[in-house]
């Protein structure tokens, strides 16, 4: 009988002596909004190392670690260490854009017989939502541990907010793959039509964010056409073949072998700021960019089921920005890959619709894989 209670005790004492697995997502502080509010900071990390930073405000990635080709780690977006800096002034670093994601001319459009008004806040223009896009906002957060940890953000835009018609309940879900892929799920609805184009505008530099300029990084662009824009970088409602231009990234090229052309529209990006129209203008998740830096080794591809991305090479950092360490973030440290509808749609018919009406369901995917 004793031995039978000192196997008992064993079996208890070794189950109780278990360690807890370890999450892999993890919630800290990130700082207080002026309304009193806080934000959160998430910590998503997979078996093979990599980790990824994400506040729910603004839904910001603020960090993301990738190996070079010696397998270390290294953070390789630009962005701030807390909330306070987000707030001072950010040229969207990592962050949710909408209600529209890119340029609206005039601030104006169109819709179900009424004409909306947005703010200005691009010279002539409305940008990336307005003064106060998803990217100031504070997101209810919803943190799903496992394998593949997930961050589920929701966000209600209340009808009129930025000027745009309708509620819209937003749900932005990003799962980090044990691939090393981060997936980003977009999902909207809304009981008004309105208009839709939400995206990320992460800063890469695969090199490290300490590295200098992505010149030197290589670039293919599965899209064989790209909208050429007026000096305000509106669309001129052209899709004009990139073959026999600068704009043509079909077969890989340095990001720096024609940013300096004397091309017009080059000219009025100050470098790149455009959109390229995908070859595959199919709705399923493709491969539709890749990207590489020699010195690193780091390779990322894109997957999307948008029909279009933005391809920004930090035309307009001044080195203004002060980041993690106080590191300044100057001309062409970074660029960015926003995968999208087109710019400017609510105004030119000829484009893919960006409207949504209620009982319809906006849901787009995309995805960054380090290779």
């Amino acid at each position: 009988m004793k031995t039978y209670y000192w196997l008992i005790l064993c079996i208890m004492t070794a189950a109780c002596s278990k360690e807890k697995p370890a999450s892999n997502i993890l919630k800290s502080d990130f700082g207080v909004l002026a309304d009193g509010s806080k934000a959160d900071l998430y910590t998503l990390t997979n078996a093979a190392g990599m980790e990824v930073k994400i506040t729910n405000y603004g839904g910001t990635i603020t960090s993301w670690t990738a190996p070079d080709r010696n397998g270390k780690y290294e953070n390789i977006t630009l962005g701030y260490e807390t909330v306070e800096d987000y707030v001072a002034g950010s040229p969207y670093f990592g962050a949710i854009i909408g209600r529209y994601g890119n340029r609206i001319a005039g601030g104006k459009f169109t819709l179900a017989d009424s004409t909306w008004q947005l703010p200005l806040n691009d010279g002539p223009n409305s940008l990336h939502g307005g003064e106060k896009g998803f990217d100031k906002v504070l997101w209810e957060a919803t943190p799903v541990d496992g394998e593949e940890p997930q961050l589920k953000l929701t966000y209600l835009s209340k009808d009129g907010e930025q000027g745009y018609p309708g509620n819209l309940n937003v749900t932005v879900t990003y799962t980090l793959q044990k691939d090393n892929a981060l997936k980003i799920d977009y999902e909207a609805t809304t009981d008004k039509e309105t208009v839709v184009n939400l995206t990320n505008h992460a800063y890469f530099n695969l090199a490290g964010r300490k590295a200098g300029p992505i010149t030197d990084h290589v670039l293919t662009l599965h899209a064989d056409r790209y909208l050429p824009v007026s000096e305000t970088l509106i669309p001129t409602g052209e899709r004009r073949a990139v073959a026999g231009t600068v704009f043509d990234f079909t077969k890989a090229k340095r990001i720096g072998e024609g940013i300096g052309a004397s091309d017009e529209q080059i000219r009025f990006g100050k470098g790149y700021d455009h959109c390229w129209v995908f070859t595959d203008s199919g709705t399923t998740l493709k491969p539709v960019a890749r990207v590489s830096d020699p010195k690193s080794g780091r390779e990322m591809e894109v997957l999307t089921t948008e029909p279009a991305i933005q391809f920004y090479s930090g035309n307009f950092m001044t080195g203004e920005y002060k980041g993690k360490g106080g590191l300044s973030y100057p001309y062409r440290t970074g660029f960015c890959l926003e995968t999208q509808h087109y710019p400017d749609s609510p105004n030119q018919p000829s484009f893919p619709s960006t409207s949504l009406k209620p009982g319809e369901i906006y849901k787009t995917t995309t995805v960054y894989r380090f290779l």
